[in-house]
């Protein structure tokens, strides 16, 4: 049984790793740390068209990285859990790490 577990974990990381492979989808995330957007109002912050902000969307509701609330005719789109920005941010910061790692190799080069 702890085998299984194991398994759906790893799948569960997978499927959320492939979530976050995308930069738009990366940047609808960081729009929606702000509050509930429509995918009208992601679009247009994002300079993105309406069908591309959809097609991502679906993709992080899929994961279950966003949540969608109708209202009315709108539908608003929110974080799941806010951790995911918190996550992002470490990432950011050891790509920060590689990138100076890179520099320094470069300047050392030169």
């Amino acid at each position: 049984m702890q085998t299984n577990l194991r398994r759906e974990v790893h799948q569960l990381h997978a499927e959320i790793c492939h979530a976050i492979s995308d930069p738009n989808r990366i940047l609808i995330l960081y729009e929606l740390r702000e509050g509930p957007r429509n995918v009208g109002e992601l679009a247009e912050n994002l300079s993105l068209s309406q069908p591309t902000v959809s097609r991502h969307l679906k993709v992080l509701r899929d994961r279950r990285m966003v949540l969608a609330e109708r209202e009315g005719t709108n539908v608003y789109y929110t974080l799941a859990d806010k951790r995911v920005i918190q996550a992002l941010n470490l990432l950011r910061e050891v790509l920060a790490g590689i990138l100076d790692q890179r520099t320094a190799l470069m300047e050392e080069l030169t």
